[in-house]
């Protein structure tokens, strides 16, 4: 096991007297994402937001990329705070959509399957007890555990599963092997969870570094499985902090701790997350890579914080040590300055949520897409961090 450095607090004194979150001010919150949700409703039943906005508004696209199903999350969400049944069948419209994608193996060939099916049909199910989207998220765990590797214990992220260029995995996927660690409480076969647990403790000791930054992607030799090297696919550089990867490790940590019970991740997590909100500038809203700070001109990225913001608030739910009221603070802070700056409450031509996200600032095929736009991932984990405050027993999704 590697030894990760925790840096702590550097600045207790910025998470400190950060009066909580009101109920009206959570409301008010919520309320405006319901009037934005009944905006594109009928424009987003049998289509879906793009991953990022052009000029602040999502074209509708079909249901082929890695994003769509965190529409259908907002979806879910938005029936849980109102009861509102409408919400609910344009949900269930979009999980059939979802069971004849998966059906049809369009668009599935990557690790993304657990963003795309437990957002739209795990919730679902959990919500309604609907056995068809249960059904429809085990063969997506099926699908994803296609792409696992025996050498290296990881589950490959992109590419043909016999391309050795691709023998990677990326930190995203803390965030999709919830779907196998669930299929496996429904189903009763552990290879889901051996599955998902080798991935998460393959990725704890390679993607994570030493000083506790993340590295975005790491590489694996694939004649002998051996540990190769950390590179960056969105961020500034191979050797800086990408912000959403390290918000991904933020939230993604603690999910692994809840269905193995491992210590190693609950400790990761908070040692991820200390390397986060040290590096937070003076308004609690990250930079798209964590290098860059206040003064620096760069682009902000909304998106990471909101993840950021759902990360702590599991975390907090399993720690009781210095570091939860800070955690607890943080929250507050992060929530309030992208409620107060940086939703489109003054930009009604938009059809998103939260603005100044940034999808990929530097590299790989989508270089330059969605900078300092709306991304529909940050959309929907403000709206979760929003629900996490409405209704303290709020269950999750993942």
């Amino acid at each position: 096991m590697k030894n990760i450095t925790d840096e702590g607090i550097k600045n207790k004194a910025k998470f400190e007297n950060i009066p909580p979150l009101t109920q009206e001010e959570v409301k008010n919150a919520l309320d405006f994402i319901i009037k934005k949700i009944d905006e594109s409703l009928d424009t987003f039943t049998h289509k879906y937001p793009a991953p990022a906005s052009i000029n602040n508004v999502y074209p509708a696209i079909d249901n082929i990329e890695w994003t769509n199903s965190f529409w259908t999350g907002m979806l879910w969400l938005a029936y849980e705070y109102t009861g509102d049944e409408k919400y609910r069948k344009v949900a269930e419209i979009q999980c059939e959509d979802f069971a004849n994608r998966i059906e049809k193996q369009i668009c599935v060939d990557h690790h993304d399957l657990g963003f795309l099916y437990t957002l739209s049909c795990v919730a679902g199910y959990k919500l309604t007890g609907n056995e068809k989207m249960k059904e429809t998220a085990i063969k997506a765990a099926d699908k994803l555990i296609t792409r696992y590797k025996e050498k290296g214990q990881f589950i490959q992220a992109w590419g043909a599963v016999d391309d050795p260029k691709a023998y990677r995995l990326i930190i995203d996927c803390y965030l999709n092997v919830p779907l196998l660690y669930w299929a496996s409480e429904v189903t009763g076969d552990k290879k889901y969870y051996e599955i998902g647990y080798n991935h998460a403790k393959t990725a704890l000791e390679n993607v994570i570094r030493d000083d506790s930054s993340t590295f975005h992607t790491f590489y694996f030799n694939p004649e002998t499985g051996a540990p190769d090297h950390g590179a960056t696919a969105q961020g500034y550089s191979d050797d800086s902090s990408w912000a959403r990867g390290q918000a991904w490790g933020v939230y993604g940590l603690p999910l692994s701790y809840i269905y193995t019970k491992d210590e190693k991740f609950l400790d990761a997590a908070e040692k991820v997350t200390n390397f986060f909100l040290n590096r937070l500038p003076e308004d609690y809203v990250c930079y798209w890579d964590l290098i860059f700070g206040d003064g620096s001109g760069q682009c902000r990225d909304s998106s990471a914080a909101a993840i950021a913001v759902c990360g702590m608030m599991e975390t907090m739910k399993y720690i009781n040590d210095d570091y939860k009221p800070v955690y607890e603070n943080a929250c507050r802070a992060i929530v309030r300055s992208l409620s107060e700056n940086y939703t489109t409450v003054t930009t009604p031509e938009s059809n998103g949520i939260l603005l100044h996200a940034v999808y990929a600032m530097a590299n790989g095929v989508n270089k330059g897409n969605g900078v300092d736009e709306c991304n529909i991932w940050g959309d929907y984990y403000y709206m979760e961090a929003l629900m996490r405050y409405y209704n303290k027993d709020w269950k999750l999704y993942w």
